[in-house]
């Protein structure tokens, strides 16, 4: 009798993080028999991700895109990829009314220097814009699958190729074996599929930091679910912010919605509703929602308005929200070091707060890999080892407008790790930043909490590029 017929394999949790993927942060959770079908549906997933930027990006000059674009009124064979991206922008321009168009670039480039010069755009600047955005950019022909480009207005994939790209990436890591779920999240956007729920964690857009009281807590199981909000990335003219994202029909940034989350069963569709959502009224969105089966939102205005699907209850789990604030918070910026070109895994870092009788206070973040190479974040590990496992906070994904890669802001909200306010007084602010068997960096500050708000900026290291503190009083 074979003895192996028996054997029950049970998965594990494997996770590993990287920066200067898609032009953002990669977190990546594998639920796996082993370390070895763990890494290798981080391959699958790494080698998906490289293949499908050299077909779809924008910024990459030798990508199929880019070298489509050269071309003029000539029917090109392309990618089956490159072809049924284009034909989602030609399904979500009409779905959408013209809020989703990848010609969007042509506007976005007039603001952006307006902004170099610091003025707003001339109005002839805009109708010229929009002119050139109505136009018809390419036709498609099925049967030979050929695209042909047709003018020379700036194109970009972006409203939904990240999202395309994650739904490629979850599914060659579950075609790996020894795999049953995958989470991969790149810039907040993510897929959770396979036999996995994934606890996630909607930011709030008028927050400031990534640790902040989220807006609400999702349990997510083989969906997918993107997040696009006007908070992190746009143009600052004249002291008035606008933003990245912009009504391609009007020539305007949007400015009526602050985020739009959507949770679908198709990541390309969250990540196509997402910017959408921020374009059209919130009326329009709700109405566009009901069509598509399946689809669960939630928007937060500019007017305070938080408008939620039918079905969005359902995916709302409950967290420890009710912990009495402090008197005062402790925003922690930081830049990790990132390498000019390729993938880069980001090193382990801890994050935390001691007394000035160096006993542990709170632990602001932890960030990690593999559990076996925890223990090189030493100094954390001596006094924390076991925290992480038990606050669902740290292993939670977070899904967020996207932000730049490696730079993060983590808050202290002035409360100790059982959720109590702080005394005013002397406390040591640590960040430990580890490689698996490699370099090893600690940053020490002492910081005086009282009623004097305070900035001090950290020298960097070889890991952490630069560090800043800003304390001050809620």
């Amino acid at each position: 009798m074979n003895l192996l017929l028996g054997l029950v394999l049970v998965s594990h949790l494997y996770t590993a993080h990287y920066e200067n993927v898609l032009g953002t942060s990669l977190e990546l959770k594998v639920s796996a028999v082993s370390q070895q079908a763990s890494d290798q549906a981080e391959k699958a997933v790494l080698g998906e991700i490289s293949r499908l930027s050299k077909i779809l990006s924008a910024y990459d000059p030798n990508s199929e895109f880019s070298r489509w674009m050269r071309t003029r009124n000539t029917a090109v064979p392309v990618s089956p990829e490159l072809y049924e991206v284009l034909g989602l922008f030609d399904a979500w321009r009409l779905r959408t009314s013209g809020a989703v168009d990848a010609s969007a670039e042509v506007i976005t480039r007039v603001w952006k220097k307006a902004a170099a010069r610091g003025s707003l755009p001339a109005a002839s600047e805009l109708d010229s814009a929009i002119g050139q955005v109505r136009q018809q950019h390419w036709t498609l022909d099925p049967g030979n699958r050929t695209a042909t480009h047709l003018d020379d207005a700036p194109l970009m994939l972006n409203s939904f190729a990240k999202s395309y790209i994650i739904r490629h990436a979850a599914e060659a890591a579950l075609a790996t074996g020894g795999v049953s779920g995958i989470v991969v999240n790149i810039g907040g956007d993510l897929v959770v599929a396979g036999d996995w729920q994934e606890p996630v964690l909607v930011s709030d857009p008028r927050a400031d930091a990534e640790n902040d009281q989220p807006v609400c807590r999702l349990a997510i199981s083989d969906r997918a679910i993107a997040t696009s909000g006007n908070y992190r990335r746009g143009e600052l003219i004249a002291g008035h912010w606008y933003s990245h994202i912009v009504d391609p029909r009007t020539g305007q940034p949007a400015d009526g919605i602050l985020s739009a989350t959507v949770v679908a069963p198709d990541a390309t569709d969250a990540g196509a509703l997402a910017t959408a959502f921020n374009v059209m009224t919130a009326e329009e969105s709700q109405q566009l929602a009901a069509t598509l089966p399946g689809v669960d939102y939630l928007i937060l205005t500019r007017d305070g308005r938080r408008l939620e699907s039918a079905g969005w209850n359902r995916l709302e789990t409950h967290g420890n929200d009710g912990a009495a604030p402090g008197n005062f918070e402790l925003l922690v910026n930081l830049e990790i070091n990132l390498q000019k070109e390729g993938f880069a895994k980001r090193p382990y870092v801890a994050v935390w707060i001691e007394d000035e009788d160096h006993a542990p206070v709170r632990t602001i973040a932890i960030w990690h890999g593999s559990d076996r190479y925890l223990p090189e974040l030493k100094s954390w590990y001596l006094k924390y080892r076991g925290l992480y496992t038990e606050d669902k906070n740290f292993n939670a994904s977070i899904t967020s407008a996207t932000r730049s890669a490696g730079k993060y802001s983590v808050k202290w909200d002035g409360l100790d790790d059982h959720g109590n306010p702080v005394k005013p007084g002397k406390y040591i602010l640590k960040i430990e930043a580890a490689r698996e068997h490699g370099t090893y960096q600690l940053m020490r500050q002492e910081i005086v909490c009282d009623d004097t708000p305070k900035k001090i900026d950290l020298a960097g290291n070889v890991e952490i590029a630069s560090a800043s503190l800003d304390y001050r009083k809620k």
